[in-house]
């Protein structure tokens, strides 16, 4: 039976190495499934996590909440060395914008 409810992150991408596509779950990083198409690779991948998901619930283990379910505030520290604060400081005051507005806008591209 499929895993009711899957709302994993899951991603194909391209491996040289193996020359084959690669399906990954961000929730088990350990975890991967080549195929040689991309649709076979995410098949795989979602086969893999559901049957990883049964064998942690049947051990009374605790199962990764996915991503997607999971609540952010938007805020976390980030220590950096003091001369990039003193450098971003400087750029966010030559732009006219505060620290955080500048911070955020180099973390989103």
């Amino acid at each position: 039976m499929p895993l009711k409810d899957d709302r994993y992150t899951y991603r194909v991408t391209w491996s040289e190495d193996d020359n084959e596509y690669v399906g990954l779950c961000a929730e088990f990083p350990s975890l991967s499934w080549l195929a040689s198409t991309p649709e076979a690779a995410l098949k795989g991948i979602r086969k893999v996590v559901e049957n990883v998901v049964k064998d942690m619930r049947e051990n009374g283990e605790a199962v990764p909440e996915p991503i997607a379910s999971r609540r952010y505030s938007g805020k976390f520290m980030v220590r950096v060395p003091p001369e990039v604060h003193r450098n971003l400081a400087i750029k966010a005051a030559e732009a006219g914008v505060s620290l955080n507005r500048l911070a955020s806008s180099k973390l989103s591209q």
